[in-house]
């Protein structure tokens, strides 16, 4: 009798990021040996956080960018609002690392290349989704129905955030749900006042203090936030979540993790006797050896763009179009948050008043448009929230002012009005021309086929930009704004809002679906993948918190199957 060949490990994690992280956490303390994989470079945590408390005098180019080199390396990743000298070397090298557009039509693909991902750079806002949103495609026909509700889920937000730490107020809403809040971070002197002004003239709208995964209190070992910032600049206190400071960490400390960064993932090898996914096909960036591992659970944490390249890379005789693509549906739906437009207001109260340090979230006003139980008749589906940031102005813009002399440095010293400004985040509606597919004539380095992006913004989301602009308009109004600049007419190119979701979306009917109700693919028992591609719809709220509940709550399922046998 033939002994079966062990696996290499119990469980391998692809990619190191926001679920990635929650993935080898979970499963390492469950008490499987776990391998995770990593396309990035190593980061060391508090030790390669080059922009940390460095002023931009101390940086190269003065923190600027150098505008020939990144046109050239960093086309696309110098959109980004965290891309700089001190983080560059966190990002994707585009040059090196190139994907395929219409340039009519451009797909922003904003990524990371090191250990953490983009839980290195995230703007860290964290909010539970409601039956608001798990219905919403139920309620109006775009899309499939949502295989999960908000119940299925809420347990698991209340897991995620009692590790994470979530800082925030408490509003009894059932558009947003609370969570396990920390104490909030205090609003601005404008802020309050603006938000008492909303309360009598604005009654619709609740206007609170950003939920935030930063620290106000010591929690895990991690200090409090001491409001240093810029945040994706580098967190060394580990006040701010991520996979580096929290995660990771945590399933290093069971002895049960290896992490392999430099590691590209070419494919995931499907054997079709067992039914499942036998081993993964890995290529090391740094000097191109091939090398292959195997074990009993595969879980896909590579980013939805990332995931769904793999999937569909990996192609065999029982899955001629993409692994796990019998529906056909792998890589269809992308989404995005409509993201670029909204409104910023000046504002000459509390001109007595200043704030402490670099406050790390602003303000929030959920979604008040299009609520199920709210008789309104508007133009666009679904709907919309701001998420507001509040500043003094300083010397940048009066230094052209009339003056001379000590009278001119005076003026220069005192800080200038306020600005309140409302950006809007809109929900994008899942369509099947709004997608990602391999270009099989254009490879990349490793000589896998590049990603290419087909996506355009339609009629809803144009017209959920002109509500947001309008509405934008009425709040500044009736909070008191002396004039408002514009933050856009136009919402920005896709995928700038870095909250792109969908490809390999979740539902209940195997033909029109690639997840079930647990994250696993219907047609490959082993394989889970609950990074953003298995998003269903994109809400209008910021996602992150909800991949790493999903994440938490597959693994437990995974883990039972495999206690029971069933994998």
């Amino acid at each position: 009798m033939i002994e079966a060949k062990q696996p290499d490990f119990d469980a391998i994690v692809i990619g190191s990021g926001m679920s990635g992280g929650w993935a080898a956490k979970e499963l390492c303390e469950r008490g499987l040996k776990v391998l995770v994989l990593e396309r990035g470079k190593d980061i060391q945590h508090g030790m390669d956080y080059l922009g940390e408390h460095a002023g931009d005098w101390k940086l190269p180019y003065q923190g600027k960018k150098p505008r020939a080199e990144y046109e050239e390396e960093y086309a696309i990743q110098q959109a980004c609002y965290a891309m700089g000298e001190g983080t560059r070397h966190v990002f994707n090298n585009d040059k090196e690392n190139p994907y395929h557009y219409d340039a009519k039509h451009p797909f922003e693909w904003l990524r990371a290349d090191a250990v953490g991902g983009r839980s290195l750079l995230w703007g860290r806002q964290v909010y539970r989704w409601s039956d608001v949103d798990f219905q919403a495609n139920s309620r109006d026909g775009y899309g499939i129905p949502w295989p999960i509700g908000y119940e299925d889920v809420a347990s698991w937000y209340t897991h995620v955030e009692k590790h994470i730490g979530v800082s925030g107020e408490a509003l009894g809403l059932p558009e947003l749900p609370d969570s396990e809040f920390l104490p909030p971070m205090e609003l601005f002197a404008l802020e309050k006042t603006i938000k008492g002004r909303l309360a009598k003239k604005a009654s619709d709208v609740k206007y609170t203090i950003g939920r935030v995964a930063v620290l106000t209190q010591e929690h895990k070992g991690r200090a409090a936030c001491h409001y240093c910032g810029p945040c994706h600049k580098g967190c060394s206190t580990g006040s701010y979540f991520s996979s580096q400071s929290s995660t990771l960490p945590a399933a290093r400390a069971t002895g049960n993790l290896t992490l392999l960064p430099n590691s590209v993932v070419e494919r995931l090898e499907f054997d079709p006797v067992t039914g499942h996914i036998s081993e993964v096909h890995v290529i090391n960036s740094r000097n191109m050896e091939r090398k292959h591992f195997s074990a009993r659970l595969f879980f896909l944490c590579a980013s939805t763009v990332g995931s769904t390249q793999i999937m569909l890379n990996s192609r065999s005789e029982t899955f001629p179009d993409g692994l796990a693509n019998s529906s056909g549906t792998l890589g269809t739906h992308l989404m995005d948050h409509v993201y670029g437009v909204g409104r910023a207001g000046i504002y000459l109260d509390n001109m007595n008043s200043y704030y402490h340090g670099n406050r790390p979230t602003g303000g929030y006003i959920p979604r008040f448009r299009n609520l199920p139980w709210n008789k309104e008749h508007n133009d666009y589906l679904r709907g919309f929230n701001y998420q507001t940031q509040c500043m003094r102005t300083d010397w940048r813009l009066t230094m052209n002012s009339k003056g001379f002399g000590a009278d001119l440095k005076n003026s220069l010293r005192k800080p200038g009005y306020w600005v309140w400004a409302t950006a809007g985040f809109g929900e994008c509606l899942p369509r099947a021309s709004n997608r990602m597919y391999l270009h099989h004539s254009k490879v990349d380095r490793f000589g896998i086929p590049q990603v290419g992006f087909e996506f355009n913004w339609h009629q809803n989301e144009h017209a959920l930009v002109k509500a947001m602009n309008s509405e934008a308009d009425r709040l500044h109004k009736a909070a008191g704004a002396i004039f408002t600049l514009s933050l856009g007419d136009e919402a920005a190119p896709p995928g700038r809002a870095i909250h792109e979701m969908g490809t390999a979306r979740m539902g209940d009917d195997p033909t029109n679906s690639v997840l079930n109700s647990r994250n696993q693919a219907h047609d490959v028992a082993n394989l889970f993948v609950t990074d953003g591609s298995c998003m269903t719809s994109a809400s209008c709220v910021n996602p992150s918190l909800t991949y790493m509940a999903l994440t938490a709550r597959a693994v437990d399922y995974a883990v039972t199957l495999l206690t029971e046998g069933q994998l």
